[in-house]
């Protein structure tokens, strides 16, 4: 007997149920606001990467990798005091650059 077309249709048993609004959040707002200075710092160090390194791959490797010279990542260390970004940017400062470097 063929279904009457005057009643729903339930969905089938393999459509997947509606997202909840919440899942489809891909960042959670922090807790507490990132100081003025520190953001600043971040914000230098990565354009200063992105300029001397060449680009934004290697600036990205470089910024958040450890480095035991600098004692961690080095986006952590410039972004965590005023000393540590000086650190940082002399790193970068000294970073090969030219022909043949990449």
């Amino acid at each position: 007997m063929p279904p009457d077309s005057d009643q729903p249709q339930s969905p089938a048993p393999d459509t997947p149920a509606p997202a909840n609004a919440q899942s489809r959040r891909f960042f959670r707002k922090s807790r507490r606001p990132f100081a003025l200075d520190d953001a600043r710092r971040q914000g230098d160090i990565s354009q200063l990467a992105f300029l001397t390194m060449g680009g934004r791959d290697p600036a990205i490797a470089f910024l958040n990798t450890d480095n035991a010279a600098l004692g961690g990542r080095p986006l952590t260390v410039a972004t965590a005091s005023p000393e540590g970004y000086e650190l940082v940017a002399a790193a970068i400062r000294r970073w090969p650059s030219g022909p043949g470097f990449k």
